[in-house]
């Protein structure tokens, strides 16, 4: 009876405890390049910045549509009727019908210009008096060409709006590199920050079981009264000095990882909160050689933001050019070539006496014949014009002129400025590498001298020639010399981190 109540109750316990077990985190055991691989594909500001090259893209076609050339079809018809109000009209009601269509072929050309083909026919029937055709068709064939020769006139003009859109495009592309560099240095330095965090833990745990060994030495000494009871004090306040430390390395552990998660979006894996992420790098120090004019010569060839301004100058010094030709008079030049053609059925007349208005016999035309003759060229007509505009005032486009200069120029010094400062950030770079890699050596020294002093001061406690407090005091030096090596070796990693994100030697290994 009492195994099927131990029985009962086991299981009840198992069952309700079931929740809970289902809800401890799940061990996510990543390297630094699994986390880059995973912000560059999850990573929200990643996701919104990769739309942009895309819309500009979209943009630049719209941009070229300018050139495309351009079809159209016509059709109309017509009918008109009224009541005859003269003699000659030969009817009481006059009905008149009239159809035109046709088609035309426009392209804009790249000097500023733009030419066209058309092709117009019509066809016109009347019931009035006295006509000679009837009904008449007609067809023109013309070639119309205008070119500006001064206002308006060039490449530059006239591809402006493809121009900055493919500056836009690239200027996207730059923006997105950016937000690439920007993700992965803070992928680098949340990773290395939990790295740290969780070693600096580690240190903090053994400085705590040195602390709980030493306690427990205390009160078998005081228990045997080979030492006084004040020691056990020393002892549990020291402990509990060091408990408080260990929650304080543990929420540092908890932020660490809450802000790595968050770069790398671990959510969209799933609930993040059910996972704990166990970084697999450790920090080492491999000592590294850095060149102050080749990270220089780098950083000027790769660093997006260096790009974008390049960019955003080109663009105005494009808006500069075409507000200077925008100041210029306009001279336009217009030629102009057709041929027409007409045919339709020739009335004859009695004694070839339209007025006598008796029609003997036809002799038949068609649209057919109009088109024909028109293409044929029977006609010859042209027409050159050459148009000057000199507007008595151009304030306007003086003030574009003078608003494209400054901008300009404010551009430019600003180029100057960001070229200043990523001098000065890539020099600080280089020197933080070589003063972390200093600290590195000397925490190690200092570690390891705070090893020996703790050890010496152990051997002299036994002997009898030290006392509690020295050794404590030591212990506490020796936890701040694995913390303070362990930074300097985080700190030295970091410092490599931000020199290629200085320089924007990341996006390498992301091309």
């Amino acid at each position: 009876m009492k195994r099927k109540i131990i029985l009962i109750l086991v299981l009840f316990i198992a069952f309700l405890m079931k929740p809970a077990l289902s809800q401890e985190k799940i061990d996510i055991k990543l390297t630094l390049e699994d986390c880059i691989a995973k912000a560059l594909k999850n990573n929200l500001n990643v996701a919104i910045e990769v739309f942009n090259p895309e819309l500009a893209g979209i943009n630049l076609t719209l941009a070229k549509e300018i050139f495309t050339p351009r079809f159209e079809m016509n059709y109309g018809n017509q009918r008109q009727e009224s009541p005859s109000y003269w003699w000659i009209q030969g009817a009481d009601t006059v009905i008149s019908r009239y159809a035109d269509y046709g088609i035309s072929f426009r392209q804009q050309i790249p000097t500023g210009g733009s030419f066209s083909f058309s092709l117009s026919n019509y066809k016109s029937d009347t019931n009035q008096g006295f006509q000679l055709i009837n009904p008449r068709y007609g067809s023109t064939l013309r070639f119309d060409f205008t070119q500006p020769l001064l206002k308006n006139f060039g490449f530059k003009v006239s591809r402006k709006q493809i121009i900055l859109a493919q500056n836009n495009l690239e200027v996207s592309d730059s923006q997105l590199q950016a937000v690439l560099l920007d993700t992965i240095y803070f992928v680098e330095e949340a990773y290395w920050n939990l790295v740290y965090a969780i070693e600096n833990y580690k240190v903090k745990q053994q400085s705590l079981e040195l602390a709980r060994d030493f306690l427990a030495k205390n009160k078998k000494e005081v228990e045997f009264g080979q030492l006084a009871p004040i020691e056990i004090l020393n002892a549990e306040a020291v402990v509990a000095s060091r408990e408080a430390d260990m929650i304080q390395a543990e929420s540092f552990i908890t932020r660490s990882e809450e802000v790595l998660k968050t770069l790398i979006n671990l959510s969209a894996e799933g609930d993040a909160r059910l996972k704990k992420i166990v970084p697999l790098d450790k920090p080492t120090f491999r000592e590294v050689k850095v060149s102050l004019e080749e990270a220089m010569k780098q950083a000027m060839e790769l660093r997006p933001d260096l790009q974008i301004l390049e960019k955003n100058i080109e663009a105005k010094e494009l808006n500069l050019s075409v507000a200077r030709n925008q100041m210029l008079p306009g001279l336009d030049l217009q030629f102009s070539y057709w041929s027409p053609g007409i045919s339709g059925d020739r009335l004859l007349y009695q004694d070839d006496n339209p007025f006598y208005g008796i029609v003997v016999g036809k002799e038949k035309g068609s649209a057919w014949d109009s088109f024909r003759d028109a293409v044929k060229f029977l006609y010859k007509n042209w027409n050159v014009a050459v148009t000057l505009s000199i507007p008595l005032s151009n304030f306007l486009t003086r003030a574009e002129y003078a608003y494209a200069q400054v901008n300009l120029s404010q551009s430019q010094a600003r180029l100057k400025s960001l070229e200043q400062q990523v001098e000065l950030e890539v020099s600080d770079a280089v020197r933080s590498i070589e003063a972390n890699a200093k600290r590195v050596e000397a925490y190690r020294v200092a570690r390891e001298f705070a090893e020996k002093s703790l050890e010496a001061e152990e051997k002299k406690l036994k002997a009898g020639l030290s006392i509690n407090y020295f050794v404590l005091e030591f212990q506490e030096k020796l936890a701040n010399a694995r913390s303070m090596e362990l930074k300097a070796l985080v700190d030295y990693n970091l410092s490599l981190v931000r020199l290629e994100k200085v320089t924007g030697a990341a996006l390498k290994n992301i091309k």
